[in-house]
């Protein structure tokens, strides 16, 4: 993947790339709050090289402007993504849209406003959806909103001993990781954290919280949801809720895994990914029989 800088105005985008476009969909990658795009990498490593490849860090992540006066809610948001692809003249023809988490928020509500720009979508346990009963997370994230604690919320960690209470939080698959390494990825977190309780608190407000809910009957394009079923942070029942909403809709839920999807399950990912292309955007099997 090759690192680039691409401006709108006086607004930096950084992202990373491989391939070029082809007569395959290109494909955009949206990370999840407080990552940025090197997140994919796992994934990409298992995609094919033919593929045109895009991962862009989200507002104000990683080499992505942080302005106070960024619109930091999910309109906002997809409304910077959209100027990045016009940047780069990524919907020159309709490509394929891939969402995590907040990212997949994003992507879906992209997909809503924008459809003419994309032919298929991937959402990978997407935030965004209103669900009838609050999980675990959801009632602890109310509890400190009620209580105004915004420097206790569960995935801005600031002491190794959270960070390692985010990772079992985020994964299924329970891994003791050593203090200094706790310690370490704390560190790097420290310095933005301000800047992912504003972020949290702006996509946990009434303007955006059920953005993806509000619109996922205007989705259009083939859509894949791919969850883990042992997802603490955001409740896999949310792929039957987008299914019975898009018309042309694929659940694929994965065993064993919790709610970094991208991280637990890199190459399935990928599968899932490519088969779904195939089988959306095959040609071979259109041509008739002589």
């Amino acid at each position: 993947m090759q690192v680039r800088y691409v401006y709108h105005e006086d607004y930096q985008f950084c992202y990373s790339f491989r391939g070029r476009p082809g007569h395959k969909p290109s494909i955009l990658m949206l990370h999840g709050f407080s990552a940025h795009k090197d997140m994919w990498l796992s994934v990409v490593k298992f995609l094919p090289k033919n593929l045109h490849l895009v991962c862009v860090d989200m507002p104000g992540h990683e080499g992505t402007t942080r302005s106070s006066l960024d619109d930091l809610s999910i309109d906002g948001q997809v409304k910077r993504i959209h100027q990045f692809v016009e940047c780069l003249k990524l919907n020159k023809k309709p490509f394929h849209l891939i969402g995590t988490s907040m990212g997949g928020h994003v992507a879906g509500v992209y997909a809503a406003y924008y459809p003419s720009d994309i032919c298929s979508l991937s959402l990978v346990c997407p935030a965004g959806l209103q669900y009838s009963t609050d999980n675990q997370f959801v009632q602890r994230l109310k509890e400190l909103q009620n209580s105004a604690a915004v420097e206790k919320i569960p995935l801005i960690p600031s002491t190794p001993e959270e960070m390692s209470e985010m990772l079992q939080l985020c994964s299924y698959v329970r891994f003791k990781v050593p203090q200094q390494i706790l310690q370490g990825l704390v560190d790097v977190r420290i310095p933005h954290n301000n800047f992912y309780r504003k972020l949290f608190l702006e996509i946990v407000s009434e303007k955006s919280r059920y953005s993806l809910h509000q619109n996922m009957d205007k989705i259009k394009v083939p859509t894949q949801i791919i969850w883990g079923k042992q997802d603490q942070v955001l409740d896999v029942s949310g792929a039957d809720m987008l299914a019975k909403s898009i018309a042309n809709c694929q659940v694929e839920l994965l065993e064993n895994c919790g709610h970094s999807v991208v991280m637990e399950r890199p190459r399935k990912t990928a599968k899932l990914i490519v088969d779904f292309l195939a089988s959306v955007h095959s040609t071979g099997n259109t041509k008739k029989l002589d």
